[in-house]
């Protein structure tokens, strides 16, 4: 089974000394009941429900995964539901909601790090609480009183679950062309019918009820993602006294098989004519949908850190234990017949990847989630206006570019153990497999991409960047420590300022090439970000006597030389344009000409 130790002194120095959580939160009225001492009593009980509960079920739970049973009947693996009750019991899936409905009102900068230790621990079963928060979030923002008032208690409470039904079998990324129905009904519900795919938790044996988000379209709506309107679709309907009624017209068509995440129920679900009723505006439920995409895009950032920070702890004791062959420079072991593989230094690189990797990705989600608090509880409303055009930014580096690089962490570390890494015993490739999906879904890593360069760059003419970047130089001008990333923060910075502007002026000539390289400038985009991440804790951690201090200005050392560079060929490769990748005719992909 695979090792795990939380690591909460990493998470505090973010946290505190990074960021300095503390005194952010008492400089926002909303956030005063917010302290160290309470925060540190969460992250420490997460820590060992974590470890003790949910990490032991995660190899058996790959190996069983979720069953269905044919007439709509899915069950969990063994020690699922049991892990999800004791869950819920302890109020962790309403840590972050509403307190007007039974919610602790802890802020993204909080719930990010208990989300970290749910992925890293268990990826399936994390799904299940996450949808259900995801679920809330929509809800709270644009449900009616008498809505939140009839779910958000027993969704918090973990008694109720939660989904997001947006994907249909020809709609994935293009929502527009949904094709399921909302016929409206005499009584203000509608009569929902359609079929949606890839439903995360649609169907399972952990909660008394399933309140499932619905996309779909009334009749005579405008065409396209301008028509789509938001329901509340109950797997069973609510009395008018909270008691649950009779079942809904719906249920699940069947289970997908997949390469990972094999604990969670990724349903085919039908509503053959289900009662609903509209959330929000007619004609608004894309808008309502994304109020909560940017919290489950970070969230599944932490998925890919979860992954990457399973794969190096187990990576790491393994190559400390493994002897095989001599290390290059003097034997370190004399009384065996071989050295530890941790004296090679091409073991370490892998290693030395995969953690830089986890400490960036944490910082940013960190940073990421303090824009997101100060976006929704700052009373400063250009604080607010800054904090909400940087979620808009950076959101879909967030999702992309952490998973992207916490697949290739996971096989880094894979690679460690050799062959051993490709048996399932060891828990490796699992961890690989189930890493994998989080640069799937929820928005496709190209279309962050897209997204990121499309919308948030080249449609406004790069200002969203311009303004990042100049708040990037603005910090490291102002540091006190003359640490090589320090330089090596200002020179990315000033090319990916410069590319920006190059690929904004090609775009209006060349269309294509905000799709063709889109990729590329996330990852440069990416590696800056990392770059700034790495320059904060190295001021932070700067005069501060320890080893724990003096590690991260070798890890900084170490990415600054051997995983920045990057950043400029990715940029390169921005400046080659599309046309070297348009200039074939369609027939060329064609294997049967």
């Amino acid at each position: 089974m695979s090792i795990y130790t939380a690591p909460l002194a990493d998470m505090r120095f973010v946290l505190t000394e990074v960021f300095d959580a503390p005194n952010f939160w008492q400089q926002h009225a909303a956030l005063e009941h917010v302290d160290m001492d309470t925060v540190d009593m969460i992250l420490e009980e997460m820590a060992k429900f974590s470890t003790n509960v949910l990490l032991p079920i995660n190899q058996s739970g790959d190996e069983e995964g979720a069953t269905y049973h044919g007439d709509g009947v899915v069950s969990t693996p063994k020690g699922f539901k049991d892990a999800y009750q004791a869950y819920a019991e302890a109020g962790w899936i309403g840590l972050g909601g509403n307190p007007e409905y039974g919610g602790q009102g802890m802020p993204k900068m909080v719930t990010m790090l208990t989300e970290e230790m749910l992925f890293t621990t268990n990826q399936s079963f994390a799904l299940y609480p996450n949808l259900t928060v995801g679920a809330t979030l929509c809800l709270n923002a644009a449900a009616s009183d008498a809505q939140k008032q009839k779910y958000l208690e027993n969704m918090y409470a973990g008694g109720w679950s939660g989904t997001m039904c947006l994907t249909e079998p020809h709609a994935g990324t293009d929502l527009g062309i949904i094709k399921t129905k909302a016929v409206p009904n005499d009584d203000g519900s509608y009569q929902i019918t359609g079929t949606k795919i890839f439903i995360t938790g649609g169907e399972h044996d952990l909660s008394d009820n399933i309140i499932h988000l619905v996309l779909a379209k009334t009749p005579n709506a405008p065409a396209g993602s301008k028509g789509i309107s938001l329901f509340v679709v109950p797997k069973f309907l609510v009395n008018d006294d909270g008691s649950l009624g009779a079942r809904n017209q719906l249920s699940a068509g069947a289970i997908e098989h997949k390469m990972g995440i094999k604990a969670s129920a990724t349903c085919v679900m039908n509503f053959d004519g289900a009662t609903g009723w509209m959330v929000g505006e007619e004609n608004t439920g894309l808008a309502s949908m994304f109020i909560m995409m940017n919290y489950e895009r970070v969230t599944m950032g932490l998925q890919g850190l979860g992954g990457t920070e399973l794969a190096y702890q187990n990576a790491a004791r393994y190559a400390i234990e493994r002897a095989q062959g001599r290390s290059d420079t003097q034997i370190q072991s004399p009384e065996a017949p071989a050295d530890a593989i941790i004296h090679h230094a091409d073991v370490r690189r892998m290693l030395l990847n995969a953690k830089a990797n986890a400490e960036a990705s944490r910082c940013f989600a960190m940073y990421v989630a303090k824009q997101l608090d100060t976006e929704k509880f700052s009373d400063n409303a250009e604080d607010a206006q800054v904090a909400a055009t940087r979620v808009a930014l950076l959101t879909p580096i967030a999702k992309a570019f952490l998973t992207d690089k916490a697949f290739e962490a996971t096989v880094d570390c894979q690679q460690v153990f050799g062959g051993h890494g490709y048996i399932k015993e060891w828990g490796m490739e699992q961890i690989v497999r189930d890493t994998r999906i989080a640069q799937i879904y929820e928005g496709a890593n190209g279309i962050q991409a897209l997204d990121l360069l499309g919308r948030k760059v080249v449609r406004n003419d790069g200002k969203y960047m311009q303004s990042f970047i100049e708040e990037i130089r603005d910090y490291v001008a102002a540091m006190t420590s003359e640490h090589r990333i320090k330089e090596a923060t200002l020179r990315a910075a000033t090319r990916l300022a410069d590319l920006t502007r190059i690929v904004v002026d090609n775009s209006k000539t060349n269309p294509s090439d905000v799709n063709g390289c889109a990729v590329d400038y996330m990852h440069a985009a990416g590696y800056l970000c990392y770059a700034y991440m790495f320059a904060m804790m190295v001021e932070a951690a700067d005069g501060k006597a320890g080893d724990f201090y003096e590690q991260k200005a070798k890890l900084a050392d170490y990415f600054a030389a051997r995983v920045l560079p990057r950043l400029y060929a990715h940029a390169d490769m921005v400046e080659a344009g599309s046309a070297v990748m348009m200039n074939f005719d369609t027939d060329y992909f064609d294997n049967t000409l």
